[in-house]
């Protein structure tokens, strides 16, 4: 049974939905480096004070969905399914990333990154981050015995996969091209099995 969030919970994911929604607007509207914090949190009707404690920079507006996105990569190496192959179970997690962020009305938004070395520089820094949590939770997985060294790698590339087939032609048959040399990569890794 899942537990709804109470009153309380829910009223500060509204504040800060609202937030990121008029900072986005914002950014949209007028430019990144044009709009200030003060901007938004006037805009937004909330104290910077409040702003800050939903969102640690002005970079982290843009990217509000990070935890939730590095949280979700994170659970489909952990929460798997007793016996389901972790490769699989990242290729169907990016490839919801990925049709989220290639929606209609993310180009825009994508273009808005493009365009700011401060926003490029946080992407890098999440990228690398989300990659080190997804290491982290595939060196924890009891039924993957692997080196740290080959968690690391396949972690970096399943973030790059996601990054590269969000600038593809065609996302979704980028991911599954992408995954099938993972995955290739991933079985020769793995411990020889007895017989």
């Amino acid at each position: 049974m899942t537990v709804q969030p109470g009153r309380r919970e829910r009223k500060k994911a509204a504040t800060r939905q609202k937030i990121a929604d008029t900072a986005l607007r914002l950014f949209l509207e007028r430019g990144y480096d044009a709009v200030g914090i003060r901007d938004v949190a006037a805009e937004a009707d909330v104290a910077v004070t409040t702003l800050f404690s939903h969102f640690a920079s002005k970079e982290a507006l843009v990217f509000e969905q990070d935890e939730d996105f590095e949280q979700r990569l994170t659970q489909a190496a952990t929460d798997r399914a007793p016996h389901e192959p972790l490769v699989p179970a990242l290729r169907r997690e990016v490839h919801a990333l990925v049709r989220h962020c290639t929606a209609d009305g993310a180009a825009p938004v994508w273009r808005l990154i493009e365009e700011s070395p401060a926003l490029r520089e946080y992407e890098e820094s999440m990228r690398l981050r989300h990659a080190e949590s997804l290491a982290t939770a595939i060196a924890a997985a009891p039924d993957l015995p692997q080196t740290t060294t080959a968690c690391r790698a396949l972690a970096r590339f399943v973030i790059d996969a996601y990054s590269l087939a969000r600038e593809a032609a065609d996302p979704e048959a980028a991911v599954d091209e992408i995954f099938r040399m993972i995955e290739a990569a991933w079985e020769v890794t793995r411990p020889a099995r007895r017989a």
